[in-house]
C-alpha cells in the first residue's frame, strides 16, 4: 500500500486535507439553491463510501509495503473495526449538525466556530492519546486558533445586528454542538490503527484504508437514523420525505456525491499523514480547514457583504490569527 516516509510530504498531505475538508462546503452552498441539505447529506455520504472503497482497492493495495486492504480487514480484531466504526457514527452526527449551521449561518462562520472548535479539543484529545510533537509549539498554536474563532465569532454577531440575533444564536449553537462531537471522531480512528508502523502494522490493528473504509461503513448506516430525524424534524423548514429525494435530477444528486468524494479524499490524506506527523498535528493541521472555509464564504459567497470596517478588521485578524496558529502547528512536528 501507499506510505508516507517523510514529516515534509505529511505536511503537504494535510494541506490536501485542509483544502478538501474546507471546500466540499461549497458543494452544499450550489445545490442549497435548489435543495434541502437533508437531501444533500445523502449524496455526500454515499461519496464518502464510494471514495473509501476505491482508495481501499487502489492505494491501499498496490505496493510492497504494509497490508493490502483485504488482507488487512480480514486480521482485523473487532475492536478495532467497532472504534473505528463508531468514528464514523460520531462523526455523523457531528456533520449533520454542522451541515444544518451552514444552511443557516453559511461557511464563513459555521467552519470557523465549529470545526475550530473541533480542531482545539481534537488536538488536546489525541495528543493525550500520542503525545508526537513540541507542546509548547503545539497549543500556543492552538490557542492562536481559539482567538481566531473568538473573532469570527464577534464580527458575525456584529453583521447580524438586532434584527438577526435570533438566527445568529441558533447558527452558532449548532456549530458549537457540532464542533463537540466532532472533536472525538478521529481518536475512534486513530486507536484502531498502527500509527507507528504502516509498514509492518501490529496484529489486529488496521492500516489507514481499511480504518477509512470501515468508518464509511459506520456515516451510511447510521445516516438512516440521523437524517431521518433531520428530515422529519428539521432546524430550518418544513419536513421533507425521501420521495422526494428520489425527485432529484442526476445533476442535483452528482453535486452531492462530488462533495462527498472531496471529503473522503482529505479524510484519506490526513489518515495517511498521521504516521509521520502523529494524530494530533495530523489532525490540527486537517481541521486548518476552517480556514480555507472561512476564505470561501468571505471572497466567494460574499456572507459578510456590505460589513462595516469594524467587522472587516476582525475578519482580517481571523485570518492572521489563523495563519500563525496553524504555522505553530506545523513547526511543532519539525
Amino acid at each position: 500500500m501507499f506510505i508516507v516516509n517523510s514529516y515534509a510530504i505529511a505536511v503537504i498531505f494535510c494541506f490536501v486535507t485542509m483544502l478538501c475538508w474546507g471546500s466540499w462546503g461549497n458543494t452544499q452552498k450550489l445545490a442549497g439553491k435548489t435543495w434541502r441539505y437533508e437531501l444533500f447529506y445523502w449524496d455526500y455520504v454515499i461519496g464518502i463510501l464510494l471514495f473509501s472503497i476505491i482508495s481501499a482497492f487502489t492505494l491501499g493495495s498496490f505496493g510492497s509495503e504494509g497490508r493490502s486492504f483485504l488482507t488487512d480487514i480480514s486480521q482485523a480484531d473487532w475492536g478495532n473495526i467497532g472504534s473505528a466504526f463508531c468514528g464514523g457514527v460520531v462523526f455523523n452526527a457531528a456533520n449533520i449538525l454542522l451541515s444544518a449551521a451552514i444552511s443557516i449561518a453559511g461557511m464563513s462562520v459555521a467552519f470557523p466556530v465549529g470545526i475550530g472548535l473541533a480542531l482545539v479539543l481534537g488536538v488536546l484529545i489525541n495528543y493525550i492519546g500520542s503525545s508526537k510533537g513540541d507542546p509548547v509549539f503545539l497549543f500556543i498554536g492552538v490557542g492562536l486558533v481559539i482567538i481566531a474563532i473568538i473573532a469570527n465569532s464577534v464580527a458575525y454577531k456584529k453583521m447580524s445586528g438586532d434584527s438577526g440575533s435570533k438566527i445568529s444564536s441558533k447558527g452558532i449553537l449548532l456549530s458549537l454542538a457540532a464542533g463537540l462531537l466532532m472533536s472525538f471522531f478521529y481518536k475512534f480512528i486513530a486507536v484502531s490503527m498502527d500509527l507507528e508502523n504502516f509498514a509492518r502494522p501490529e496484529a489486529g490493528k488496521m492500516t489507514p484504508y481499511t480504518a477509512m473504509f470501515i468508518f464509511a461503513i459506520g456515516i451510511f448506516i447510521s445516516n438512516f437514523v440521523f437524517n431521518s430525524i433531520a428530515m422529519k424534524r428539521p432546524v430550518v423548514g418544513a419536513p421533507v420525505s425521501y420521495k422526494e429525494y428520489f425527485k432529484g435530477s442526476f445533476h442535483i444528486h452528482l453535486v452531492g456525491v462530488l462533495g462527498g468524494l472531496i471529503w473522503g479524499l482529505g479524510n484519506a490524506s490526513n489518515l495517511i499523514a498521521a504516521g509521520k506527523a502523529g494524530a494530533a498535528i495530523s489532525y490540527g493541521l486537517g481541521q486548518g480547514a476552517t480556514l480555507v472555509a472561512a476564505l470561501w464564504g468571505v471572497f466567494i459567497w460574499k456572507e459578510f457583504r456590505g460589513a462595516g470596517k469594524q467587522v472587516n478588521r476582525l475578519l482580517a485578524a481571523m485570518f492572521i490569527l489563523f495563519i500563525c496558529g496553524l504555522g505553530m502547528i506545523i513547526a511543532a512536528g519539525s
